[in-house]
């Protein structure tokens, strides 16, 4: 065998190899959803549960309301984590779906959530997600606004210039633990220049950044002063508030 081929088969191998050591170690730094949450994923008399390749469905069974939620995972966690508050969600009539993103990461498809749109025939929507997962999910309302949109909902998120919503005639609304370590403020004030003057802002007092889903801590986090629960419990009483005013001032 020629020199070369040696060398362009040996260079091959170890860009494998780097794949490989890349995947494993990204796997290893992704946060696993508790037990609570996947008990969350399993049917009830409220909602039924479908998992396809791109989504998680959370489907209300009986009143459904008009407006779906479509929800973009943290950074490195995986989306069946937030499974509790898709459960909650469900339960008040509304269809979440838990976007899957390549290696729990929504930067790397912030585009994914248009393939469920057109499969599902979704005709109104709110997006939104936690952490870096809301980031990617306002830069997809700013790159790919309809009329079906009809807000965005950011967890201990912000948007930044690519995702900025300022000028887009949607609703907003903003929810962060006082407690939160993870965030960077620097960024979370200067993203509120890029939301619109009538977007809402609620603190979960005693909250932190990993309680808005179940995943236990998140490295960075300051510890919490209430239980994942009861952030949760707030977060959803919020969004379904929020979505309700959506809907009456259609």
């Amino acid at each position: 065998m020629k020199r070369s081929y040696k060398i362009l088969i040996g260079c091959l191998i170890f860009f494998i190899l780097v794949l490989l050591g890349s995947f494993v170690f990204v796997q290893s730094k992704t946060y696993q959803p508790l037990s609570k949450a996947l008990k969350e994923t399993e049917s009830t008399d409220q909602y039924t549960v479908e998992e396809s390749s791109d989504t998680i469905i959370f489907r209300p069974i009986n009143e459904q309301q008009s407006t779906s939620v479509l929800f973009y995972q943290g950074g490195l966690v995986e989306e069946k984590s937030y499974s509790s508050i898709a459960a909650k969600l469900a339960a008040e009539g509304y269809p979440v779906y838990l976007v899957k993103h390549t290696l729990n990461l929504a930067v790397t498809d912030a585009d994914k959530a248009e393939t469920i749109i057109t499969d599902e025939e979704i005709l109104k929507f709110v997006i939104g997600g936690h952490s870096l997962g809301g980031v990617m999910a306002s830069r997809f309302a700013n790159e790919s606004y309809s009329e079906s949109l009809k807000g965005v909902f950011l967890l201990a998120s912000y948007p930044d210039e690519k995702g900025r919503l300022d000028k887009l005639p949607i609703s907003v609304l903003s929810l962060i633990g006082s407690n939160d370590g993870v965030v960077n403020e620097e960024a979370y004030h200067l993203g509120k220049n890029y939301l619109p003057a009538s977007a809402i802002f609620y603190t979960i007092e005693g909250g932190n950044h990993s309680g808005f889903g179940d995943y236990g801590d998140q490295e960075g986090d300051l510890p919490a002063t209430i239980s994942s629960e009861k952030q949760q419990e707030q977060s959803v009483n919020q969004l379904v508030k929020w979505l309700r005013n959506i809907d009456e001032n259609e």
